[in-house]
């Protein structure tokens, strides 16, 4: 059997983590075996859906380097199809117009909560010969079969049994002619040989209705996976407030999408021990049987420190390219300051994300103005002459980090200071920051002629 997966998302909102983590699943399953991975825009929520969200996902697919090998299909593409069966159902008699009003459909529902009943269309219309009111543009209703049960082996949930009495006619179509969730996504899957259904399981609700279309329709049923929802840290359903925002803003704030990817997997599959590990990787070892049944729960700080480790490993290169829009936001002219590679090289193993990594590089490519606190701290009229020596000394030296530390270090013993009582006060006139990796690293980068610029400027402003 050929295995095809879909992601099949909504356009009506950007790409979550949620919808992340089960296009990773089905785009994992599809490689694992060898098979295709479809994605289909489910696009037929009219008054929702946009192109820029359709975008969104787009960019977001792409990012996290989840690749399609059919797609993006579109449904609204399709409604001929959805009419065409929809049609043959109601001449076998397995489906029917339906003329209820809203109004009539809310007053049913009021009086079956006031019942203590479940909520649920009762079927007026199903066998009913009565005169269709004019004027009235009907919906087409599936006929649920009334007895028996539907029965199915959820991949990760394992049997599920749903009585057919406990379902009603579902809608098929619309009175505007535009097909329901439950009616386009079973001929989509269909048409599309889709093997193995993999998605969230607010859906299982929805698996029973549609295994019942199908067999209606004599078609084969593909096997179904649900995987159960993300929690945020204090159990309650996964939102904004969590830190789920969309995967394009995760790029957007500086993550890896390696490390994101990576991250997704670990929520509710794991393979043993494993912490960190590759695509490659996760497709060698991926198994639905091995995605936890249990709700996961998004870390923000697991994920921070899972992108930490990325990036200390990253190419130098490509991380200077990614951190270039940020220096440019905080008008930075990259040009004018060392080889950015290098600086990346410097500091990646100090941040956790490349937009950290870029305001630890500002002060290589414009000068910083400490703080008030780091003035009165630091730079006062006793250190003065001591970083006016030790700027005399760096003008004529070969510069490099051992000539600038051994200066450094010669200085303070001259003047009887402790090394940090001079290497601190020269930090903060030169980065204005209080900290940053070793002073001499940072001076060997920066270059000769920028130090004694900065230098020469901050010292005279200097209390005498």
């Amino acid at each position: 059997m050929m295995i095809r997966t879909r992601f099949a998302p909504s356009p009506t909102g950007y790409l979550h983590i949620g919808g992340a983590r089960t296009a990773l699943f089905s785009w994992a399953y599809a490689r694992k075996h060898g098979g295709k991975f479809i994605l289909r825009i489910e696009d037929t929520d009219l008054e929702r859906s946009t192109k820029q969200s359709t975008q969104e996902i787009l960019d977001g697919m792409a990012w996290l380097g989840l690749d399609y090998d059919e797609g993006p299909l579109y449904q609204m593409q399709r409604l001929a199809r959805y009419q065409e069966i929809a049609e043959q159902l109601l001449q076998t008699n397995q489906a029917y117009y339906c003329y209820a009003s809203k109004e009539e459909l809310d007053m049913m529902r009021e009086q079956q909560l006031a019942a203590g009943l479940k909520p649920r269309y009762d079927g007026r219309w199903r066998d009913s010969k009565k005169t269709p009111p004019t004027g009235v543009k009907p919906v087409i209703r599936f006929k649920n079969p009334r007895e028996g049960h539907v029965v199915f082996n959820d991949l990760v949930k394992g049997r599920i049994a749903v009585a057919n009495h406990e379902l009603d006619d579902l809608v098929l179509i619309r009175s505007d002619g535009v097909p329901t969730y439950n009616f386009s996504v079973v001929l989509d899957d269909l048409d599309m040989n889709i093997s193995h259904v993999i998605r969230g399981d607010d859906h299982v609700n929805n698996t029973p209705r549609q295994i019942n279309i199908l067999k209606t329709l004599d078609a084969p049923l593909p096997y179904y996976a649900h995987v159960p929802m993300i929690l945020g840290t204090d159990g309650e359903r996964l939102s904004k407030r969590h830190g789920a925002v969309s995967v394009t803003q995760y790029r957007d704030n500086g993550y890896l999408p390696e490390a994101l990817i990576n991250y997704l997997a670990r929520l509710g599959w794991s393979h043993g021990d494993e912490e960190i590990f590759s695509q490659e990787q996760l497709i060698a070892w991926f198994d639905l049987t091995s995605i936890n049944r249990s709700p996961a729960r998004f870390n923000p700080e697991k994920l921070c420190w899972l992108n930490q480790q990325y990036l200390k490993t990253a190419d130098n290169s490509r991380l200077a390219k990614l951190a270039v829009p940020f220096l440019e936001a905080d008008e930075c002219n990259i040009k004018a300051g060392p080889d950015l590679s290098l600086v990346v090289d410097l500091l990646k193993e100090r941040v956790n994300t490349i937009e950290e990594l870029a305001d630890a590089a500002v002060y290589f490519f414009r000068s910083l103005e400490p703080s008030d606190e780091l003035k009165i701290q630091h730079l006062n009229k006793e250190v003065k002459p001591v970083l006016t020596d030790l700027m005399k000394r760096f003008a004529t030296i070969k510069w490099n980090r051992q000539t600038i530390h051994n200066e450094i270090k010669s200085t303070a013993t001259e003047h009887g200071i402790k090394l940090p009582k001079l290497a601190m006060p020269l930090r903060v006139i030169i980065t204005g920051e209080a900290q940053t990796p070793s002073i001499d690293a940072v001076l060997d980068l920066l270059g000769q002629e920028e130090t004694l610029h900065r230098m020469k400027k901050k010292i005279s402003s200097l209390p005498d």
